[in-house]
């Protein structure tokens, strides 16, 4: 008389468990990866709020405005502009050719530990009434926008 199989031998389960332990060293850390340059974006998004009013204030005085002083459309405190990562952005001037925005990060639990209050810091330069900006960071690149490299 033949006996049917019931169930999962211990070795067919065993090998469902190795597969997923190896699926899950991948996934974990691209995964980590990924949250990290979605909460590095958030800093961009800030600057972008303030490059206006900047552009604007530096057409009509020559000069950049100060967050904290409360001139030129930016008249609020540095923590106003923040985020769910970001704790706060200061402006200052770069020399009389353009202003540089500074945005802090929140430290760890808020953000993942490469953020860790780290600083970006975006520097606009006039061109005769048009500003170009550039990002720099030192969170290491992988988790940097195109944009920011």
């Amino acid at each position: 008389m033949k006996t049917m199989q019931k169930g999962f031998t211990l070795i067919e389960l065993m090998i469902v468990v190795a597969i997923i332990a190896i699926l899950a060293a991948i996934a974990i850390p691209q995964y980590q990866n990924y949250i990290t340059k979605s909460q590095f974006s958030e800093s961009q998004t800030v600057a972008d709020g303030l490059k206006t009013p900047i552009v604007e204030y530096f057409n009509q005085t020559g000069g950049c405005p100060s967050i904290t002083g409360g001139t030129g459309g930016l008249a609020a405190a540095t923590t106003s502009y923040s985020g769910k990562y970001v704790a706060s952005a200061d402006v200052a001037a770069v020399g009389t050719t353009g202003c540089k925005i500074t945005v802090t990060f929140k430290g760890t639990p808020s953000v993942s530990q490469p953020l860790n209050a780290a600083t970006v810091t975006f520097t606009g330069t006039n061109n005769g009434g048009t500003f170009s900006w550039l990002c720099a960071s030192g969170v290491a690149s992988q988790y940097k926008p195109q944009a920011c490299q």
